[in-house]
């Protein structure tokens, strides 16, 4: 039996504090670069939600107006027609209407143009921060709705 056995050399027991400092300092660089792209990204939604609003309110007006153009062409239609003369007529034929009246505006653009013209209309959103206003335009139709009998 040996008694002045030499001991064998240890394992390593954990990280240096040169490698710990590494880590830190590549987390550090990572976060700076990747946090100002996740923390500005209401204005990018806010600015996608006001296209979804215009978007839905240009579908609105043009199936309002095939619906038209069917019932002209002496075709059944189930779906009541609006009558629209102005901007402001669009958003009543959206289900549940605009997402927040505090926000969202329709102004009462009126086009004298005839029946089946398209024209130009824009919604704004309004953040509460006192943002600039954003606006989108969308497209109607002049729609005379037929009297019902």
């Amino acid at each position: 039996m040996k008694m002045n056995a030499i001991p064998s050399a240890k394992a390593q027991a954990g990280f240096t504090l040169i490698e710990l400092v590494a880590v830190i300092v590549i987390l550090g660089i990572l976060s700076a670069t990747a946090l100002p792209r996740f923390v500005d990204l209401s204005d990018s939604a806010e600015q996608a939600a006001l296209k979804g609003v215009a978007g839905a309110l240009s579908s609105a007006a043009a199936l309002n107006h095939a619906n038209n153009l069917a019932a002209d062409a002496g075709l059944s239609t189930t779906t009541p027609i609006t009558t629209v003369n102005s901007c402001a007529d669009v958003v009543p034929m959206l289900q549940g209407g605009l997402p927040d009246t505090t926000k969202y505006a329709v102004p009462d653009t009126t086009s004298s143009a005839s029946e089946g013209t398209a024209f130009t209309c824009a919604v704004t959103y309004t953040a509460t921060t006192g943002a600039t206003p954003l606006s989108e335009n969308f497209t109607a139709y002049v729609v005379t709705a037929p009297a019902t009998p």
